[in-house]
């Protein structure tokens, strides 16, 4: 019976969780999930000086609002605790003492090192593939601090004891810790135990091909629900940053990203983060929403707004929800069913005003609109006027558009028409033909 597949997420909480920390946690839960196996949260908080709760609980929150769950780790507990590296003191003790038996440390002044074997080490990686470091030359390759000189425990050798006492069967990281893993390699040979297999995945850079720094559009994840991003969205956003399906596929939900999750599928070049795709990718699963879930998913920004919430708010988000990409764009995107008057764009008004015939035109439309038996149907009215005129509807719209929004674009003129009912609609046209007429 093969082994259970284990694998981890190991972030330092030093600063917020980085969109390339996220796609590793992401890599390593969909392969976890895809094989039925376990998924484990540890803290790599040894770091004293530059850790601090705050950060801690932003990684907690980022994976949590990402939908990425842990089955071992912070408060969801396991087997092989502590999680929390600074907890783990002893464990490392123990396993330093089993180097020291070996005769594989010594001290070098108040520092103990590791003493390599001086031979080539080859891996096989997952994704990079073959890669050999040869140790046989000392001065390229000087044996490694495992212990520092206060006592504590260097990265290579506690990660490498993390991992073997968890049991990890594989490890996803970033192509920075590729030269790092023959170090590891070595370590886990000194131990007697058997490796995980490894799988490098490639940087992301920004579109210019430059390293992505935190301080850059899209880097960090707790931004991204400010923004008004749906978490299903961003996370598929991040599982094609150096993942393909091997089709044209983009759009997925998450259970068809765990079924088609492959390392096979990593590509071995760096990927670029590009913004506006991104935002266009949030745009197609806003629009697989059930219109209610939109409005609901929406009316935190409005509120955030400052905007009180409509009671026709589900329609009003409805009639909007194929014009916007992000969450946080619904707020302005209805805000002109609001309120008394129409707040005109000054470019929709100037083009407006460039029309001669508008005016009569809307004096038209006012005159049908009263003149309908109901309001089931008001875009009856303006074939009627623009028969009326010998024009087609399509002359009478823009005009219409304007006069009801403000804007040249927008949602539906139905819609629009519904949502603001028979009077106030004909009380729009009516102040837009005097905002005309006194230009």
């Amino acid at each position: 019976m093969p082994t259970p597949v284990r694998t981890r997420f190991a972030p330092s909480p030093t600063g917020y969780l980085h969109i390339g920390g996220a796609r590793t946690a992401l890599f390593n839960w969909l392969y976890a999930r895809k094989h039925g196996g376990n998924f484990i949260l540890r803290v790599e908080d040894t770091d004293e000086a530059r850790n601090t709760e705050e950060a801690r609980q932003a990684i907690f929150s980022s994976l949590e609002w990402l939908g990425i769950d842990w089955d071992e780790g912070h408060e969801a507990g396991g087997d092989c605790g502590p999680y929390f590296q600074s907890q783990r003191q002893d464990i490392y003790a123990t396993w330093f003492k089993k180097l020291q038996d070996a005769g594989r440390v010594y001290e070098d002044d108040g520092a103990w090192r590791f003493r390599f074997e001086r031979k080539p080490i080859t891996m096989q990686d997952l994704v990079c593939g073959e890669v050999t470091i040869d140790y046989t030359d000392e001065s390229n390759t000087p044996d490694m601090v495992v212990r520092r000189s206060d006592g504590s425990f260097v990265f290579h050798f506690v990660n490498v004891v993390d991992d073997l006492e968890m049991g990890l069967t594989h490890v996803i990281r970033g192509e920075d810790h590729l030269m790092n893993t023959p170090k590891h390699l070595q370590l886990f040979e000194a131990f007697g135990k058997v490796p995980p297999a490894y799988a490098h995945i490639p940087l992301i850079l920004n579109a210019d091909g430059s390293k992505m720094s935190k301080r850059d559009t899209g880097a960090a994840v707790h931004e991204y629900p400010d923004r008004g991003f749906l978490s299903d969205a961003v996370i598929n956003f991040i599982a094609l940053l150096g993942w393909s399906p091997k089709d044209d596929s983009e759009i997925f939900p998450l259970s068809e990203l765990i079924e088609r999750f492959s390392l096979e599928g990593i590509n071995r070049s760096p990927s670029r983060f590009d913004w506006d795709k991104a935002t266009w990718m949030n745009q197609q699963h806003l629009l697989k929403l059930p219109p209610e879930s939109f409005a609901e998913a929406g009316l935190p920004y409005l509120q955030s707004a400052g905007m009180e919430t409509p009671d026709n708010f589900t329609l009003m988000a409805k009639s909007v929800q194929e014009k916007v990409q992000l969450l946080s764009e619904v707020p302005e995107a209805i805000r002109f069913y609001l309120g008394e008057g129409v707040e005109f764009d000054p470019p929709a008004l100037e083009k407006l005003s460039g029309n001669e015939a508008a005016p009569k035109l809307l004096t038209v439309l006012a005159e049908n609109f009263r003149a309908l038996p109901d309001w089931t149907s008001p875009k009856d009215a303006i074939a009627t006027s623009a028969e009326a005129e010998g024009l087609k509807p399509g002359k009478l719209m823009f005009p219409l558009r304007v006069a009801l929004s403000g804007k040249t674009g927008g949602p539906d003129l139905g819609d629009i028409l519904s949502i603001l009912g028979r009077d106030e609609s004909i009380r729009r046209i009516e102040q837009t033909i005097a905002t005309l007429q006194d230009a």
